[in-house]
C-alpha cells in the first residue's frame, strides 16, 4: 500500500549498554523515522456502523469499529465526548472488531480515535466523528432549596420531571446527581418516592460550608426510550450552627450557636391530646404575623378547643401548622406547665429574639413530649429522625466506601477504560 512505511531496518551495533538516545547517533546509519514512524491514513482500513450523510446515530444502539481485510489489527479506541468523558468499550481478542459496552448519550457528539498496527509493525490512525440524536423523552431535576445561606439541618432536594421506579434507572439517575460540599462530609440520597429524593449528610452540615449541586444526567440514558435532560444547578452556604432544643417535660427552650448556649427561653407545648412531635425538626419559614384558627387543624368552630388568634414571630417547623411563636395569652404558664395545641409558645420579646435568630434550615428539636416523632418526609424536614443506616438503604447506589460506583459514573469514567492490545 503506498500510504504504508517501508518494512524497518535497524543496524546492530553490536552489545551497547548506553541509553538509546546516545546509542542512535554512535553507530551511524540508522534511520530515527524507522524507530518512531508517522501513522499512516488508516481510513481505508477502518469501518464504523455509523449513518450516511448528515443523518445521526441511534443512541439506543452500541457504536461498532471493525478493520477490513487482513493486513492491519486494530490495537486501541478512544470515544470521548465534547467534555472529553470516556465511554467504555470492548476490543476483540483478533483485533477486529470494537464495540460500546454502555449506552451513547443522546444528542451528543463523540469522537473516535482508532489506532491501527501492521503486520510488520507500522502504525495507522483513523478518527470518526459520531453525533448522536436528540431523545423523545426527557428526565429532568429540579434541585431544592434555592440559591442561598441556610442552617446545618437543611437537606436538598431533587424533584423529577418524571417518576423512576425501576432499581437500575433509580441508580443511572442518582448517580448523576451530585452534590458537593466543601468540607466535605459523608452523605446520601434517599429516594422519598419514585420522583423525589433527598439528600442529606450523616451528621449535620458542617457550619460556614458551601454546597454545589448539579445534575449530569444531560444526554444520558436512564431507560429504553428516556434521556436525561438539562437541570440548573443550585448553590447553598450554610451559617452557624443553631439549635433550639425544647425539654417539654422541663417547659424550657435552650438556643446554642456553635454548640454553645446563648439563650434559655420559658416555654409551653401541647397540651394532653396535643402533645407537640418529638424530635428534629427544620425551619421551613418565618410569618411576623399569622392568623391561627383551629377550623384548619380540624378543629370544629365553637369547640372547647377552638381558637381564632392573631399570632406574632412565628417560626413555622411542620407544614401542618406547627410554629414556635409568640403566646401573650398562655405566659403565666410557660415554664411550667403545657397548655397549647401543638405549638411552642413563649412571650413576645422571646419570639421576636427567637425570630431574629433563626433562619430557615436551623434545627428545632423536641425531647420528652408525649408526642409522636416527627415523620421524616410528610411533614415538613423530619429527615434528622431516620437513623443513618436506614438513609442509606433507601439509596439505589452502593456506597463508595465498599468500592462501587454508581453506573452513570462506571459509564462515563476514563479510568475504567481498560483496553486490550492484541499481538501478531
Amino acid at each position: 500500500m503506498s500510504h504504508r512505511p517501508r518494512t524497518r531496518t535497524v543496524l546492530s551495533c553490536g552489545l551497547l549498554l548506553v541509553p538509546l538516545a546516545v546509542s542512535a547517533t554512535a553507530c551511524g546509519g540508522s534511520d530515527s523515522e524507522a524507530l518512531s514512524a508517522n501513522p499512516y491514513d488508516a481510513a481505508d482500513q477502518i469501518t464504523a456502523n455509523t449513518p450516511d450523510g448528515n443523518k445521526k446515530a441511534d443512541p439506543e444502539k452500541p457504536l461498532e469499529v471493525s478493520v477490513k481485510g487482513d493486513e492491519a489489527r486494530i490495537t486501541d479506541v478512544t470515544a470521548t465526548d465534547t467534555t472529553g468523558r470516556a465511554v467504555r468499550g470492548e476490543l476483540s481478542a483478533d483485533g477486529r472488531h470494537w464495540r460500546t459496552t454502555v449506552p451513547l448519550a443522546a444528542g451528543s457528539r463523540y469522537t473516535v480515535r482508532v489506532s491501527t498496527e501492521e503486520e510488520d509493525g507500522s502504525p495507522g490512525r483513523k478518527t470518526l466523528v459520531v453525533n448522536t440524536r436528540g431523545a423523545d423523552g426527557q428526565l429532568t431535576a429540579i434541585f431544592g432549596p434555592k440559591e442561598g445561606e441556610y442552617g446545618v439541618g437543611q437537606p436538598v432536594t431533587a424533584e423529577l420531571s418524571q417518576p423512576i421506579k425501576d432499581q437500575k434507572a433509580r441508580a443511572v439517575v442518582e448517580s448523576a446527581l451530585k452534590v458537593d460540599s466543601m468540607p466535605r462530609v459523608q452523605g446520601s440520597w434517599h429516594w422519598v418516592d419514585d420522583k423525589k429524593l433527598h439528600f442529606r449528610p450523616k451528621e449535620y452540615w458542617p457550619a460556614h460550608a458551601t454546597i454545589s449541586v448539579h445534575s449530569n444526567l444531560a444526554g444520558l440514558k436512564v431507560a429504553k426510550g428516556l434521556y436525561g435532560g438539562p437541570s440548573k444547578p443550585v448553590k447553598l452556604t450554610t451559617g452557624d450552627r443553631v439549635e433550639a432544643i425544647t425539654d417539654a417535660a422541663t417547659h424550657q427552650m435552650t438556643v446554642l450557636r456553635n454548640g454553645e448556649s446563648i439563650n434559655t427561653i420559658p416555654v409551653t407545648t401541647g397540651k394532653p391530646g396535643f402533645s407537640t412531635r418529638n424530635g428534629v425538626k427544620v425551619v421551613l419559614g418565618k410569618e411576623s404575623f399569622v392568623r391561627m384558627r383551629s377550623s384548619t387543624v380540624g378543629i370544629a368552630a365553637g369547640s372547647g378547643d377552638s381558637y381564632d388568634l392573631p399570632v406574632y414571630w412565628a417560626t413555622r417547623v411542620t407544614w401542618s401548622g406547627e410554629y414556635v411563636h409568640a403566646a401573650p395569652w398562655s405566659v403565666g404558664s410557660q415554664g411550667a406547665a403545657n397548655v397549647s395545641h401543638g405549638c411552642t409558645g413563649m412571650s413576645t420579646s422571646n419570639a421576636q429574639w427567637f425570630f431574629n435568630t433563626v433562619r430557615v434550615g436551623d434545627i428545632v428539636k423536641v425531647v420528652n413530649s408525649g408526642g409522636d416523632t416527627m415523620t421524616p418526609f410528610d411533614n415538613g424536614f423530619g429527615d434528622w429522625n431516620m437513623p443513618w443506616q436506614e438513609w442509606r438503604d433507601g439509596s439505589a447506589v452502593k456506597s463508595k466506601a465498599s468500592g462501587t460506583t454508581g453506573a452513570a459514573e462506571r459509564a462515563q469514567n476514563p479510568a475504567d477504560d481498560a483496553r486490550l492490545r492484541p499481538k501478531f
